[in-house]
Order: structure tokens, then sequence, then C-alpha cells
């Protein structure tokens, strides 16, 4: 899969691709990442990017021309003129969840398009965006992080990334596990500052561990996100050991 940038800091991403475990996705070609900068693509001896908005008002606002240019470029180099998701990172976009990313890791991948300044002229994005994607309910100061997060989601779900392939079954969320939070880990020593390690886990019998860590997830989810148990619940995920163990835990 092939995922695009568009992006007036690409220097930001060349750490980001070059560490941690998810490299090996990025390093072997997995996830392709190619960077576009609106300023290469912009008119003038000043390469401008942004402009004061219509209106008044503070901050800077993108231009709607380089960042279609950069677009179309990206769009030429896919070999792809039509039919790949551009995607805008943005506060009024759809929550990004397992599923989405989920949905990103088993496609083809996208154009990412980087926000910055007070936002980006209207325009393009009628024009030319297909999606939007919030990572919550809070701005930050340009979509690279929102990328990277988005990036860095996809890559560990493809084969081979992760040392273990099983690692990312049990992380929170994954519907291999109901959807819930993933429970404590522990490793040595078995006594740490007078705290000991859950016997379950050094009982060697495996079905008392998965037993001990199915209620530790519904236990932290029923705390944390009750939504996450009444989902589980509605779609006839919870067995009667299950309720059993919530109604103890309540």
């Amino acid at each position: 899969m092939r995922f695009d940038v568009i992006t007036l800091f690409p220097e930001l991403f060349k750490p980001f691709l070059e560490s941690g475990v998810t490299r090996r996705a990025y390093a072997s070609g997995q996830v392709e990442v190619v960077l576009w900068n609106p300023r290469d693509f912009a008119e003038g001896n000043y390469r401008r990017v942004d402009d004061r908005p219509f209106g008044g008002g503070p901050g800077m606002v993108m231009m709607a021309e380089p960042l279609a240019a950069s677009l179309d470029a990206a769009l030429a180099a896919r070999g792809q003129p039509h039919g790949v998701p551009v995607v805008l990172f943005s506060p009024i976009g759809e929550a990004l969840r397992h599923e989405g990313v989920a949905g990103w890791a088993a496609g083809e991948g996208a154009v990412l398009v980087c926000g910055r300044y007070e936002g980006i002229d209207q325009r393009f994005i009628d024009q030319r965006v297909t999606h939007q994607i919030s990572l919550g309910d809070f701005v930050l100061s340009g979509g690279e992080i929102p990328a990277m997060a988005l990036l860095d989601a996809v890559a560990r779900l493809q084969p081979g990334v992760l040392g273990d392939e099983g690692s990312h079954v049990q992380d929170s969320f994954n519907p291999a596990l109901d959807g819930l939070l993933d429970c404590p880990h522990y490793t040595r020593p078995e006594v740490w500052q007078g705290v000991s390690v859950p016997g379950a886990l050094l009982s060697g019998h495996h079905a008392q561990i998965e037993r001990w860590r199915r209620d530790q997830r519904l236990r932290l989810t029923a705390e944390r996100r009750p939504d996450l148990i009444e989902a589980a619940r509605s779609q006839g995920r919870l067995s009667r050991a299950d309720e059993t163990a919530l109604s103890k835990k309540l």
C-alpha cells in the first residue's frame, strides 16, 4: 500500500519512518510513504502557500492552488488520477477508531493532507477531500501528528511487522477480544517494591490465566469505558462467565 503525505514539514517524518518496530513496514515497502511539500508547487519567488482570510480575523489560511497541485502530482506519481482516498485531518472529521484503522490497513493507501495555520481554503476541501478524520476533541498545530498516528496504527497491523504475529490481536479495541480494553501486564521480578505479580499469572494453568486476563479486561472496560461493555453485550459477545464477573466487580 502507498500513502502520499502532503505536508509543509516533511522533515518531521524522517525520524518517525526510521524508528521503532514499525520502521520494518516502511523499510520493506509494505507501507510506502511518499512526502510532498506544497511549497514546491507554489508560484512566485517566495513560494507562498498561505494568505490572510477573507472577512478578516486572526491567523492565515492555506491556499487551495498549491495543495491542489501537490495532490495532482501525488496522484500522477501513483498512476491513479481517480479513485484514491484523500484524507484531511480535521476537528470535524470522524473519530479514528480501531475499525477505521483496520479498514485502512486492508486497503491500498491514500493521500494524507496535513493542514497548518488557521485552516485550509474550503474550496479545496469541498472539491478534493474525500475523507476527514479526527483524533479527538482537541486541536493540534497541524496534521502531521495525526498522519503519523494513522501510519503507525496501519503499519503495526501489517504481517511480519511486530515481533509476535499475535501481538496486535491482544490490543485494546480489537474485535478478537470483543472490543474490550487490554488487561494489565507484568514481568520480572516477581516482587517489586513489595508488590507481587498476581498469583494467577504464576500458576502455569492456562485456563486460569486466560480467565484472569478476561476478568481484568472486563473490569477495566467497565470502569473506564462502559460504552464498550454495552456494545459487546448488545452484540452477544459476553458469556455467562463474563456477566458473572461483571456482577461481582460492579
